[in-house]
């Protein structure tokens, strides 16, 4: 993978808080300035934040799932750590899960939207190949974050999304623009979001195969795991008894024996500019 310090490039803004992002732009690129990180972009969304910082976020998503949930809070709680943790309004609303939304809270992580009925936004074979409209997109946004503000978490407090089955296109990404969403992914090189699978599933992936993976890049690609964003998903099937989230205690000690700084991810997210497009 080849990152390439681009050009600033100026995109006409269509929104009032594009605009704002937009003459800043122009006022960074008239002055010079390097002090906004580079952060690596592809399909109009974010996927990774800057590799000249040794930092990596750790972020949970979740939908069906909450099992791991307790656990996870514990050990980033042991560890003084803020995560990121992005929810399907499903998620939010189920009663099952409002106690461990609120422990969340309370311990500072950040909290955002997953689609609010995770869709589906374009076909897996096209991805070019829409399958909701532009309003279909904004309502199941909008509805997903009303679930949060019964938690006291107002959408402008949550920028930050993570789409549903982290799959969508250049469309799904300005449309979020337009509205002062910001499109992320996590960044791809190993298996941690293959923690969903269940044996019976042809790409099922152990917790062996997953921990690998990601030891794997981290020492042999070319930035390690700087500004990798790392997906873990906060629960899964019973039929998954090899429960990946049950490493995150060694994950963590292995990253921070390695130097790493572990952030929450709209630390790393903030400021960025545009970036090479991996793609």
């Amino acid at each position: 993978m080849t990152y390439i310090k681009p050009r600033p490039t100026i995109h006409f803004a269509r929104s009032t808080g594009s605009y704002i992002i937009l003459m800043l732009e122009i006022l960074l690129i008239a002055c010079g300035s390097e002090t906004r990180s580079i952060g690596l972009y592809s399909h109009g969304g974010i996927i990774r934040g800057d590799t000249t910082k040794q930092e990596t976020a750790l972020i949970f998503t979740g939908g069906d799932f909450s099992d791991g949930g307790e656990h996870i809070a514990e050990v980033l709680k042991a560890y003084d750590l803020k995560a990121g943790f992005f929810f399907t309004g499903d998620f939010y609303r189920s009663k099952p899960n409002k106690g461990l939304i609120r422990r969340l809270i309370a311990d500072g992580h950040y909290m955002g939207p997953h689609s609010d009925r995770h869709l589906l936004y374009c076909s897996w074979e096209d991805r070019d190949s829409l399958l909701v409209s532009r309003q279909q997109f904004v309502d199941d946004m909008r509805a997903n974050y009303r679930e949060m503000e019964k938690f006291g978490i107002p959408p402008e407090a949550a920028p930050y999304f993570i789409p549903p089955y982290e799959w969508y296109n250049e469309s799904i990404s300005a449309w979020a623009r337009d509205k002062g969403w910001v499109l992320f992914n996590n960044t791809s090189g190993t298996l941690s979001q293959a923690d969903y699978t269940v044996p019976s599933m042809p790409n099922y992936r152990s917790s062996d195969q997953i921990w690998d993976s990601i030891i794997k890049y981290e020492r042999q690609a070319e930035h390690g795991l700087n500004g990798f964003i790392l997906l873990i998903h906060i629960g899964s099937s019973p039929e998954r008894t090899d429960k990946f989230y049950r490493r995150l205690e060694p994950l963590i000690q292995y990253l921070q024996k390695a130097g790493y700084n572990l952030v929450r991810i709209d630390q790393m997210l903030q400021g960025l500019r545009l970036g090479s497009n991996e793609e």
